[in-house]
């Protein structure tokens, strides 16, 4: 579990290096290695519940999906 979700974290986190390289820019280093435990967070799910990683944590597989421009009309 903690191995996939590590691995939607870093796809998640290549966005900005897409970026920087499309400007020629060149992309922070990443904070979270394959293999590290994946941060803590909370969001808001779609009834406005709060919802933390750590709630499943040793109960369920998580997998994060990013859909980015989702719902923003672009």
């Amino acid at each position: 579990m903690n191995k996939l979700l590590t691995a939607l974290l870093l796809a998640s986190l290549s966005w900005p290096a897409m970026q920087a390289s499309a400007t020629g820019e060149e992309a922070p280093p990443p904070k979270i290695k394959v293999g590290d435990m994946a941060p803590d967070f909370t969001l808001e799910d779609q009834n406005g519940n709060k919802v933390s990683l750590h709630d499943f944590r040793g109960k369920k597989n998580v997998a994060l999906a990013f859909y980015i421009f989702a719902f923003t009309g672009g």
